[in-house]
């Protein structure tokens, strides 16, 4: 008989296989969008594919995987939150369209009053969210009282900071409705994805203490430091190209190349954590080899 954890662990893969599958989701209608258009035309980024028969994948592609990265638990209380706030902030960035609607579209997109769809869109946004936030602060004081051995002050931490972004963007939304709905999607892409870029960072951290501690003879080299290395080397070198020799598609590149990378990571981390579901946080002075694996190799 199939323990209750097992279903626990088996929901964890199909929300992050579920991931995969949205990101493999929008890379084919992009795909399918450029070849109905002359191949030398390409939108400036992929946010401008909003314009395009491309929107309803794009915008449902978005929130789908907002909402996995919230619910989803990272393998550490950082990671949580990042996966957190990156989650929060992938709804805007699907539904406050980028300004530049571009010139490359198979047939004319007709967007109606593009003001009054976003704020149609936010305004839910903002009113399910709060009692999410209210509701999560509920549970953090419930599992106080009750396990207050397993609590710690990072579960405020990361209630506080998802309160920050979120009331921030209400915040914005309501004084400034016109700077709101030419600016929100530049800023929650760019720290949507300096988030991801932090939780592979934590990750190849993490791996490396895993690898120094079990003591693995021919262990894998570390993935997630290549792949975290490449997330900020490579759309540095294509800022400094953009920069150095002008490049119209810079932004579209860097977006595809991270959302690529991050791909690879999530697919990697779904491989090492398919029988775990979370890997144990290990401190920076931990040395001593896991109770677990040394029965398990004898």
């Amino acid at each position: 008989m199939t323990v209750p954890g097992g279903y626990a662990i088996k929901t964890y893969r199909y929300l992050r296989m579920a991931m995969v599958a949205m990101i493999a989701l929008l890379a084919v209608s992009l795909v399918i969008e450029w070849s109905t258009t002359d191949p030398h035309c390409l939108q400036t980024s992929i946010s401008a594919y909003y314009y395009t028969p491309v929107r309803a994948i794009f915008v449902g592609s978005l929130i789908t995987i907002g909402v996995c990265m919230v619910v989803l638990k990272g393998n550490t209380e950082p990671e949580d939150i990042l996966l957190n706030v990156a989650g929060i902030l992938a709804p805007g960035v699907a539904l406050v369209p980028t300004p530049g609607q571009g010139r490359c579209h198979s047939v004319p997109v007709v967007l109606g009053d593009a003001a009054a769809n976003v704020t149609n869109n936010m305004l839910a946004v903002f009113v399910v969210g709060v009692p999410c936030l209210l509701l999560a602060a509920v549970f953090i004081i419930r599992d106080r009282i009750r396990q207050p051995a397993g609590w710690t002050p990072m579960y405020v931490l990361g209630l506080a900071v998802a309160a920050l972004i979120f009331g921030g963007g209400l915040a914005w939304f309501l004084v400034d409705r016109s700077g709101f709905i030419g600016d929100a999607h530049y800023a929650a892409a760019i720290v949507m994805f300096g988030c991801i870029v932090a939780v592979v960072l934590l990750n190849a951290e993490q791996f490396r203490r895993k690898q120094r501690t079990h003591a693995v003879r021919h262990s894998p080299a570390n993935r997630y430091s290549v792949i975290a290395a490449a997330m900020v080397v490579v759309p540095l070198l294509m800022v400094g190209w953009k920069k150095v020799f002008g490049w119209e598609h810079a932004v579209l590149w860097i977006e595809g190349t991270l959302i690529v990378l991050f791909a690879a990571f999530w697919i990697s981390q779904t491989q090492e954590l398919w029988n775990e579901g979370l890997r144990q946080e290990l401190p920076r002075s931990q040395a001593t080899p896991s109770p677990l694996r040394s029965s398990a190799a004898e």
